[in-house]
């Protein structure tokens, strides 16, 4: 399903670009009108499979659901890609967040930029394009970001929202009215709105589960609240940045028990559904080979096993590839088709082995996120 212009749909990657047009009274791609103030409220994990089989617990959001109001998400489908790809109206293969775990190339070594940050990290050079925040100023258009207060001195927020303004909140509540005591005190603004709670229950508990249903419901009252306050040149997009599926321990998959799946390799990174392999720089070509085909051969029934070369002519890094990001991509994917994950059982903790909501493939559970359109954007 991946590129997103291959289905048809939007891509992510629209969202923020076209908002920051229709502020300046542009035609944009996603036919935004022209505006003075744009919110875009981002929750953290929710695709459009979710929200269909749950629509009573988001009426708000539901009542606008249809098959013209569904973006893709890009690849990997995890937040540090899917939050750098709305913010900066790129794709992983121009910004560089390619994973939840990625490899430091300068450093040979595996980090996690969600929060693995340290003083060998530079944010501006993780995360390589510019933020539509920082092309706003250029045209001195104000830009906020709210977000979970103790993020705000995060190094992944100093990568995705830099040129924002930050705010924060503990309440999904709380956000939704600073977002609202922006949009009153400045005269033309481009706002970002967070909420990871859904994300964090789908992942302890399932995405159906009882506290992701509340999670939702909490959420969907703050988009409700925002939008009924919306103004005539007031307009707010709801979007996810990844979808997610659910994942029983009997669907873990302990990959390092089989010694031939190993042989050659230096680094594992990526996501527990999109596993990234590198192989050791002196590895031959034939222990090259014998292990991806040690992949495929023990694991093409529930996953896709796919070559960065391949996956780069796919598109689905985007269009282009930049010299910086391209030694970041695996040697290989391991990308889970059916209800799996792969753990390296010398390195993965008992809370990531209990994790039961995940994401990062390419299903359509995951690729297939709302784009819901609010107050000046609704038809």
């Amino acid at each position: 399903m991946l590129p997103a212009d291959a289905t048809g749909l939007p891509s992510l990657a629209d969202v923020m670009p076209g908002g920051l047009q229709a502020l300046r009274g542009r035609e944009n791609p996603l036919g935004f009108p022209a505006l003075k103030k744009f919110v875009v409220f981002v929750i953290d994990g929710l695709g459009v499979d979710t929200l269909i089989e749950r629509s009573g617990h988001a009426r708000t959001l539901s009542s606008v659901l249809d098959r013209s109001s569904i973006a893709m998400a890009g690849f990997p489908t995890t937040t540090v890609s899917g939050l750098s790809t709305i913010t900066t109206g790129t794709l992983a293969g121009t910004h560089g967040m390619i994973g939840y775990s990625s490899f430091d190339v300068a450093n040979d070594r595996v980090v996690r930029p969600l929060s693995g940050w340290d003083d060998l990290m530079d944010p501006s050079e993780w995360q390589l394009a510019s933020t539509v925040f920082e092309r706003a100023a250029e045209f001195g258009i104000p830009s906020h970001a709210i977000g979970i207060e103790r993020f705000r001195n995060t190094g992944f927020t100093a990568a995705v929202l830099r040129g924002a303004s930050f705010s924060g909140a503990e309440k999904v509540a709380d956000r939704a009215k600073i977002a609202r005591e922006i949009l009153d005190s400045e005269e033309s603004a481009l706002v970002y709105l967070y909420a990871a709670e859904f994300d964090h229950a789908l992942h302890e508990k399932g995405r159906l589960s009882t506290k992701a249903m509340r999670a939702l419901e909490e959420i969907d009252a703050a988009v409700a609240e925002l939008k009924s306050g919306l103004g005539p040149q007031e307009g707010m997009v709801v979007i996810a940045d990844h979808g997610a599926v659910d994942v029983q321990q009997s669907g873990l998959i302990l990959f390092d028990s089989s010694p031939e799946l190993l042989d050659g390799v230096r680094h594992i990174a990526g996501d527990p559904r999109a596993l990234g392999l590198y192989f050791e720089p002196d590895a031959s070509a034939s222990v090259r080979q014998a292990t991806f085909e040690a992949w495929r051969e023990s694991e093409s029934s529930r996953a896709e096993v796919i070559s960065a070369e391949t996956a780069v002519e796919r598109g689905w890094f985007g269009p282009e590839v930049s010299k910086r990001v391209r030694p970041r991509i695996p040697d290989f994917y391991v990308l889970a088709r059916k209800r799996v994950a792969y753990y390296d059982s010398r390195t993965a903790n008992a809370q990531s082995l209990a994790m039961v909501g995940q994401h990062g493939s390419v299903t359509q559970e995951e690729l297939r996120v709302p784009l819901l359109r609010f107050g000046a954007l609704a038809a």
